[in-house]
């Protein structure tokens, strides 16, 4: 799939990395696995000097683009007065006021490094607000690499058990069997089976956490009414109603899922979209349960203060509130989502679309999409041979059928035309 240098790459590298990438989701296979030379807006070109449209933009942390020259600048202006320090600056507070400001559930918030370690203080948050300990996540949500909620997120869904009482799953090994204890699993979007596990362990519920679309599982919605369960159920309960919005934060609107659904959770996470693609993060929510920390429960990080992530913070979140950049994304998006429907409609392949325009999935060969159990029936082969066909033509989506489709401020309508034109041609090579 990919030239010389880029396999010579690879084996250099898997002498020293495992498997030769530095994150388990970079890798794609041996001879199949594409290295980065470069990016620049919404392209990027791999070390063999190939072009392709970028549909991965960093797993989705480049809402403006690649290389943006506006928020680069910030972070080169401020780097030079140093890079970190053990104390706090004026642009932290700027940039924790500018949360504030675009997050409607937002009343306090700290800063972070990564969304893993966002969701990973958000819950021992939780857990000390309420005194419990049990956590509630749904299967195929990813909450980051702790071992908190590492569960049911990759394991193929033959190992869940039963819809009506599921089994946890680890999703590595090396996560402390004991740690079961402290968590439970529920399809998403099962409505029946959230209540029964309310009804039947609310009062030992810390937290309920959920991204507002499954994000590593093809970006699957909300069913209507759904979010709003929980945050009826949460309340009634006394647990603390977690909101993930690592991807949907300062992407599908502004001010985030809370804006966009007119939910209010009680803490809220933030990475990705953030920082335009700097090293940063953000947790925060009510100022009752945000004002514990400090009162005897730690939360800290020699890096959370590291000025390139707040810089470029700082930046981005005023691009988003000068510029029509999600607007923008949405028009574009939703231009090539209609499009990619018309195609496969064309072509007769069955295709479901989830998802919002800035970042959306489709997936083959079943009627509707609601969990990852619905996910993990359709025509992964399908998606893998048309995705190949694609990067062979110089469109990146990610070869992995759970991660979303992202577009950014940069993606031009020529680059909507240009991602058109190659899936027409390939469609019809599939169905040959």
């Amino acid at each position: 799939m990919f030239g010389p240098k880029t396999q010579s790459l690879q084996k250099r590298a898997q002498k020293v990395i495992p498997l030769g990438v530095n994150s388990n989701f970079r890798f794609w296979g041996d001879e199949i696995t594409p290295y980065v030379e470069k990016a620049k807006g919404g392209y990027l070109w791999d070390v063999d000097g190939r072009e392709y449209i970028d549909y991965r933009m960093a797993f989705g942390p480049i809402i403006l683009g690649h290389a943006y020259d506006e928020v680069d600048q910030k972070v080169i202006e401020e780097i030079q007065k140093g890079i970190l320090f053990a104390m706090t600056g004026e642009l932290e507070v700027a940039v924790a006021e500018m949360i504030v400001d675009m997050s409607p559930a937002i009343d306090m918030v700290r800063m972070a490094c990564s969304g893993t370690e966002a969701t990973m203080h958000a819950i021992r948050v939780a857990r000390a607000y309420t005194g419990r300990d049990i956590i509630v996540k749904f299967e195929g949500n990813y909450h980051g690499m702790h071992d908190h909620t590492l569960w049911s997120t990759y394991a193929p869904v033959e190992a869940y058990g039963n819809r009506r009482s599921p089994i946890p799953v680890a999703a590595s090994s090396g996560i402390p069997t004991a740690m079961r204890d402290f968590i439970i699993v529920l399809p998403f979007n099962d409505f029946d089976g959230f209540d029964r596990v309310m009804k039947s362990h609310g009062e030992q519920i810390a937290a309920v956490i959920t991204e507002p679309c499954q994000g590593n599982c093809a970006a699957i919605n909300p069913q209507p009414g759904f979010l709003e369960l929980i945050r009826q159920r949460t309340e009634e309960h006394g647990c603390v109603f977690i909101l993930d919005e690592v991807k949907t934060g300062f992407r599908i609107a502004n001010g985030g899922a809370q804006e966009y659904y007119g939910i209010t959770p009680d803490l809220v996470t933030y990475a990705k979209s953030l920082g335009n693609g700097y090293p940063v993060a953000a947790f925060g929510g009510k100022r009752e349960i945000m004002s514990i920390i400090g009162q005897g429960v730690s939360q800290g990080g020699t890096y959370t203060n590291n000025k390139p992530g707040i810089a470029g913070a700082y930046a981005t979140l005023n691009i988003l509130k000068s510029q029509p950049v999600l607007k923008t994304i949405e028009k574009r998006g939703q231009r090539l989502m209609d499009g990619l429907k018309e195609i496969f409609e064309e072509n007769d392949i069955q295709a479901v679309f989830t998802g919002y325009p800035a970042m959306f999935s489709f997936s083959f060969g079943i009627d509707a999409v609601t969990c990852q159990r619905d996910w993990a029936v359709s025509d992964h082969d399908l998606y893998i041979e048309l995705t190949d066909k694609a990067i062979a033509r110089g469109i990146m989506p990610d070869r992995d059928a759970r991660e979303p489709w992202f577009l950014c401020y940069e993606h031009t309508d020529a680059d909507i035309d240009r991602t058109l034109q190659i899936y027409a041609e390939i469609a019809k090579e599939v169905k040959k």
